[in-house]
């Protein structure tokens, strides 16, 4: 991490300075200078206001470095809340003071135009120059409980979860909902302007932060993704979970795309692929990610998506498994030993496939669920286990159970402690005893079976080996984006065309299909189009020579095409068209996209993209991960693709997008995927 020294001053300062502390309790100043006045002795404030006097029963400095001269003691940290006009001469004061560490309250610098921009950047050269640290400006404060430093809007909970937020209203909502569950923060920077320390920076600090055990951050733009990936990687090898809460999953497209992968792949898809890279968790609200704060404490993950639900009522269960679906998980039939196992473990009536229906025998045996809850945690057939219904209210409903619960929910808790796959609970009665008991063991309880399910859905380990991994050295650039030059640069990446001839004239035609060898069926494309098949652009299956003649005359006069390109048709008898693509994302740069579909993949809407570049196992996993991935397998008597073949091309594709970033998007499309490998049938660059 850059600056260390000016972190130290940053979280830990020995004098804080409030510049442009008030009397008035409406302004920032009088805020703060409340909260640095409650710090914990040993720690000097000082209080600047440019027309001295007192300020809040103290005496007022006029200036930060008076301050630093009257009292002996050097500025550490300078909060600064002036207005903007002052904001430069406050900073430079405050550094002449020492500060080696500036938070800038201060607001109407760049993300007002022009002027204010001017001013933020001449404050920056100013903390850059003393080699210091700046905190936005256009924040909201710093916390760090871990030293008693409380200079925010609200006095926050002390705890061990570091939250990083563009937003400061939506910290204290995050500050309730962690504070309900028995949770607070470590630090707490208000992000701002990001003019210095971005959210990057604040990530990487928190990764040798012993105070800090996960990371909470709501940003609204990455500005630096790659960087973002390193310092979740460090964060995610420290044990240190980082949740990100970022809007925007209803934003239509990246840009104004000339592809189907540019139009297909949104700046929330590109958000998406960047946590699963990492194994960073996105969620979409402030109670979620607090509820997956509390899981995630925890060591227990899913290895797999495969959920067991235990229930002792058919409709909760019915409910709980679609839920799980609609979260992305699964509920397996069960079947072999482990429901040997359940049918010894529960009465005849218990339903055992999955899910696992104790069928009202709650009542009359509440161990039942403990009995349940061991044997599907001791299956290999399951990932997790939500249990969901009536259990927590037996013992407050149910006259003479209340220690027999009690006594289950001990028990549920040793079964989970002893293993290492997590089970979460949905009860109508959170609250109840067993409840509390069973959050004490470590066992998410939720009232609502839809957060239950997303609990479960963050709890899945996700696998990142092979995605954005380290870009390689740019190639010489592309400056030709003609369809031929477009083939020949996929096709200097190893992936496989049909062969082609361009032909312009038809001298030309009848000089390739003497020559060429191409064979038939032939196609004809119309060259220089954004998308050949558009407006008749392409014709194929023309099996002899006059046809071709004919197709040939009629696609230019039609379309007066710079050329056409003459190409061998593939076999599609036993093929699955995909797209394959990139685009260059302005902060995470190369994302590969695939779909089922070709050119119908708008309309199939199924698609998956990861950062690039991607191993080909990864570009495997990408394949499997679309919901027509049993297309790909083999259905109906259809033989499997060549997934291998299928994954290096998507691999290469990746790669080619990381090699020129001059790309802003690259397509193969449709590729014709078959049993015996994969060939590209269009192929489409475009500058960026």
């Amino acid at each position: 991490m850059r600056r260390q020294g000016s972190l130290e001053a940053l979280f830990s300062p020995r004098t804080v300075a409030i510049v442009g502390a008030s009397d008035d309790p409406t302004k920032w100043g009088h805020i703060l200078a409340r909260r640095a006045l409650s710090t914990p002795d040993g720690r000097a404030v000082l209080l600047v206001n440019r027309r001295g006097g007192e300020v809040l029963g103290r005496r007022a400095h006029r200036t930060a470095t008076e301050a630093a001269t009257a009292t002996g003691a050097p500025v550490d940290l300078a909060v600064v809340c002036v207005p903007a006009d002052g904001f430069v001469a406050a900073v430079t004061d405050a550094v002449v003071a020492g500060a080696r560490a500036v938070v800038g309250i201060t607001a109407g610098l760049s993300e007002a135009g022009a002027d204010g921009a001017r001013l933020e950047g001449e404050a920056l050269a100013v903390v850059r120059g003393a080699g210091g640290v700046l905190v936005g400006p256009n924040c909201l404060g710093v916390v760090d409980t871990t030293t008693g430093l409380q200079l925010a809007h609200a006095v926050l909970p002390p705890g061990d979860v570091a939250v990083l937020s563009q937003s400061g209203n939506l910290v204290l909502d995050l500050a309730t909902l962690m504070a309900d569950r028995g949770l607070g923060v470590s630090r707490f920077v208000s992000l701002g302007n990001q003019a210095d320390l971005d959210v990057v920076d604040l990530l990487h600090a928190c990764v040798a932060h012993d105070g800090t055990r996960a990371v909470a951050v709501y940003t609204e733009d990455v500005v630096d993704g790659r960087g973002f990936l390193d310092a979740a990687r460090e964060l995610r090898a420290a044990g240190k979970p980082l949740l990100l809460l970022a809007p925007g999953r209803s934003e239509a497209a990246v840009r104004s795309a000339a592809s189907h992968t540019g139009s297909l792949t949104s700046a929330s898809a590109v958000v998406d692929a960047a946590c699963a890279a990492v194994g960073a968790r996105r969620v979409d609200h402030p109670t979620a990610l607090a509820d997956l704060l509390v899981a995630l404490r925890e060591p227990r993950r899913c290895a797999g998506p495969r959920v067991a639900v235990l229930t002792d009522g058919g409709g909760h269960g019915a409910v709980a498994a679609d839920a799980l679906a609609q979260a992305g998980l699964s509920t397996p039939a069960l079947a072999g030993p482990v429901t040997e196992q359940l049918e010894a473990a529960l009465w005849r009536q218990a339903t055992v496939t999955n899910p696992v229906d104790l069928a009202g025998a709650g009542e009359q045996d509440v161990a039942a669920y403990a009995r349940g809850v061991e044997a599907l945690l001791g299956s290999d057939q399951v990932d997790a286990v939500l249990m969901t219904g009536f259990f927590g209210g037996y013992a407050t409903e149910v006259e003479g159970l209340h220690g027999a619960e009690l006594a289950t929910a001990q028990r549920i808790v040793d079964a989970v402690s002893s293993q290492g796959k997590p089970v979460v609970v949905q009860t109508i009665y959170p609250d109840g005893p067993a409840g509390q008991v069973l959050r004490a063991g470590g066992v998410p309880v939720h009232r609502d079976v839809d957060r239950a399910c997303a609990v479960l859905a963050g709890l899945v380990e996700p696998v990142t080996e092979g995605l954005a991994e380290v870009l390689p050295a740019p190639a010489a650039p592309v400056t030709d984006t003609s369809y031929e030059a477009a083939r020949e640069l996929f096709a200097g990446a190893g992936i496989a065309f049909p062969r082609a001839v361009k032909v312009t004239g038809t001298a030309g035609l009848e000089e390739a299909l003497d020559s060429a060898g191409l064979g038939f069926p032939l196609v004809l494309k119309a060259t220089g189009r954004l998308h050949k098949s558009e407006g008749g652009g392409v014709v194929l299956g023309l099996a002899e020579r006059a046809a071709v003649r004919t197709a040939y005359e009629d696609l230019v006069g039609r379309l007066a095409p710079p050329a056409v390109s003459l190409e061998a048709m593939a076999d599609t008898a036993d093929g699955v068209e995909l797209v394959v693509g990139a685009v260059r994302d302005p902060k995470f740069g190369p994302v590969v996209m695939v779909g089922l579909g070709g050119v119908l993949t708008e309309v199939l809407g199924d698609t998956a993209c990861a950062v690039g570049p991607v191993s080909p196992a990864a570009a495997r996993r990408l394949l499997l991960s679309l919901r027509g991935a049993p297309v790909l397998l083999g259905v109906r008597g259809r033989p499997p693709v060549d997934l291998d073949a299928v994954a290096g091309v998507v691999a290469r594709v990746s790669r080619l997008a990381a090699e020129h970033p001059e790309l802003a998007e690259l397509e193969l499309n449709p590729v014709l995927a078959g049993p015996s490998g994969a060939v590209a049938l269009d192929a489409r660059i475009v500058l960026g």
